[in-house]
C-alpha cells in the first residue's frame, strides 16, 4: 500500500538556495506574527472588561492560575502546529499562540501605555527597538556563522525550570524577583533564540516554516517581556 504520509524533506538536506527560501518564509511569518500581536493587543486594550479582569489576575495565586492557563494554551498551540501538515491548522495554532501572548501582556502594556503617560510610550518604543535588534543580531549570528547551538538545550531546560520555581515562590510568598531575575531571563531568552535558530535545519521539514516561526516568535516575546520589565524598573 502506498504511504499516505511521505517522509519529511528536512531543511538540512536542501540546497543553499532552498534553505535561504525557507529562512525567508520563516522570518516573514515571525514578522507577520509581531504585527498580528500588535493588532490583538490594541483590540484587547480597548476593552475595559478585559483590562480589569487581567489586572485582577496579577496578584498572588491568581497570577499562577493565569500563567498555568497560558502555558496550557500555548503548549497546545505549539503541539497542534507540529502535529499537522495542514497549513490552515498551522495558521490557526499560530493565531491561538499569538492571541494568548497578547492577552498575558495586557496588564503590563496597560500600565506602560495608560498609567505612565508619555514616558511610558518612550519606554515601550525603546524596549521594542532593543528587543528587535537583539533578536535580529542573535539570529543573524547563527545563520551567518552556521554555529550549532544545540548544546544549549540542557542548560536552557534547567534554567527555565529554576525560573518557573522562582516565579511560583514569588507569587505564593509575595516577594519581588527583582531586576537581576529579569536580566537572567533575558539571557535565557537570548539562549533560546540561539538554540531555536540553529535548530531550524535539524528539526523542521521544508514545509514547517509556520511551526518554526512560532518557536522563534515565542522566544522573541519572552525577550521582549523581560526587557520591558527592566525598563519599567528604572521608573
Amino acid at each position: 500500500m502506498e504511504n499516505q504520509f511521505p517522509e519529511k524533506i528536512m531543511v538540512n538536506s536542501l540546497s543553499e538556495v532552498d534553505r535561504v527560501a525557507f529562512y525567508k518564509k520563516t522570518y516573514s511569518h515571525v514578522a507577520a506574527g509581531v504585527l498580528v500581536f500588535v493588532l490583538f493587543e490594541y483590540l484587547l486594550l480597548q476593552s475595559e472588561t478585559i483590562v480589569e479582569f487581567m489586572l485582577s489576575m496579577t496578584l498572588g495565586y491568581k497570577w499562577l492560575l493565569m500563567l498555568g492557563g497560558f502555558m496550557l494554551a500555548t503548549n497546545y498551540a505549539e503541539g497542534m502546529a507540529m502535529r499537522t501538515t495542514d497549513k490552515n491548522k498551522q495558521y490557526l495554532a499560530y493565531g491561538i499562540y499569538i492571541f494568548f501572548e497578547a492577552l498575558i501582556f495586557v496588564p503590563m502594556l496597560y500600565i506602560v501605555t495608560e498609567l505612565m503617560g508619555p514616558a511610558g510610550s518612550d519606554l515601550l518604543y525603546q524596549a521594542s527597538i532593543i528587543t528587535l535588534a537583539l533578536f535580529t543580531g542573535l539570529s543573524a549570528t547563527v545563520l551567518m556563522t552556521k554555529t550549532d547551538f544545540s548544546f544549549l538545550k540542557t542548560g536552557l531546560t534547567i534554567g527555565f525550570f529554576i525560573a518557573i520555581g522562582l516565579i511560583i515562590a514569588g507569587s505564593l510568598f509575595g516577594f519581588d524577583l527583582g531586576l537581576w531575575f529579569s536580566v537572567g531571563m533575558c539571557l535565557l531568552a537570548g539562549g533560546s533564540i540561539l538554540y531555536q535558530t540553529s535548530n531550524l535545519m535539524k528539526t523542521y521539514g521544508v514545509e514547517d516554516y509556520i511551526p518554526a516561526a512560532l518557536g522563534l516568535f515565542a522566544s522573541l516575546m519572552l525577550l521582549f517581556w523581560y526587557i520591558l520589565r527592566i525598563f519599567m524598573s528604572r521608573d
